[in-house]
């Protein structure tokens, strides 16, 4: 593990744990009293067909993390808050005081607007790469972390998020059930991603050849490479068998364009379509090149046909965003 203070901008390696007692202690986790810069090797990027990647777990991440796909993770996040009518979460959660821990934080504007929305919560974003902002609010931290790395944080939470965790999982329910472990009795965990398909109500699917097959190709790309980017509709079935109670799961249809005549579909789709035309190389190019041996010539001539079905709006296709939350029982 690396952590870093987003106020001191250090870097904390794992390697000679320290007591509770050490006051340079800046970490959730068990971590080193030396520290380093922020230059270190977790900010030392992989560059590859003109994106950038993630350095610290080399290769565990399939998707680049630069600014071009910084500023797409935040649109979609902008989409989630409308296909919510604002609220940033679905878990019925009491955020007086709480301890919230958001898994694969990327740009951390989840966990920063949290943070400004519940002052007296104490929110914890975790990511393999140090990409997030340096101005947040006093209550809000972050440390570079795997998740799927070994767990060692010395308080459990009220409220573990997760979000747009496809394709970057091997073990879903070896993950819930760390989740639970560091839940306290009565805790909230909550897990959204959208489901890497194409629908359609009217036969659009026969006239979007194309996405139909990006979106086979993905899965079999992401399944080869250990980490299956189309899991959502499995979320609840694995949360019910980590042993959470009161288990809700909530569906949303998501427009990939402006076709729809009712007014927020509309606009959801206004902000999915820009969000689609920009994730087409970000899930494609890595996962497409080193699994499937694809040229990058090759993969953007597919991706010119995807963006044109994309943009067609007598096409009318959809995705969904799952929402699945549910609760560790208070006897635990």
């Amino acid at each position: 593990m690396a952590t870093y203070s987003d106020n001191d901008h250090f870097i904390v390696p794992d390697e000679n744990p320290h007591s509770d007692d050490d006051p340079a202690f800046l970490s959730e986790t068990d971590a080193a009293s030396s520290t380093q810069s922020l230059t270190s090797s977790v900010q030392n990027y992989q560059y590859e067909n003109g994106r950038r990647y993630h350095a610290f777990r080399q290769g565990e991440y399939a998707y680049p993390n630069d600014e071009k796909e910084q500023e797409r993770l935040d649109l979609l996040h902008h989409i989630n808050l409308l296909v919510l009518d604002g609220e940033l979460f679905r878990a019925p959660v009491d955020m007086d005081g709480a301890r919230v821990l958001d898994l694969g934080t990327g740009t951390g504007i989840w966990a920063t607007e949290v943070a400004d929305e519940y002052p007296s919560a104490e929110i914890l974003g975790t990511d393999l790469s140090p990409i997030q902002t340096n101005w947040v609010p006093p209550n809000c931290r972050f440390e570079v972390d795997d998740f799927e790395s070994e767990w060692q944080y010395r308080k459990p939470f009220d409220f573990i998020h997760c979000r747009n965790l496809g394709g970057s999982v091997r073990d879903f329910p070896l993950l819930l059930t760390r989740i639970k472990d560091n839940l306290n009795n009565g805790g909230w965990v909550e897990i959204t991603d959208f489901v890497a398909q194409a629908f359609s109500d009217d036969g659009g699917l026969e006239r979007a050849p194309n996405i139909v097959e990006w979106c086979r190709l993905l899965d079999e790309a992401s399944i080869k490479f250990g980490k299956q980017l189309n899991v959502a509709p499995s979320y609840k079935r694995w949360v019910i068998e980590a042993g959470f109670k009161d288990v809700k799961e909530e569906v949303y249809k998501i427009p990939f364009n402006p076709w729809p005549k009712d007014p927020k579909m509309k606009e959801i789709g206004r902000y999915e379509l820009p969000n689609m035309v920009e994730s087409l190389e970000s899930y494609t190019m890595a996962l497409f090149t080193r699994i499937l041996g694809w040229t990058p010539e090759e993969i953007y001539v597919f991706l010119s046909k995807i963006r044109k079905e994309l943009e067609d709006r007598s096409i009318h296709l959809y995705t969904k965003f799952i929402y699945v939350y549910g609760q560790k029982d208070e006897g635990e």
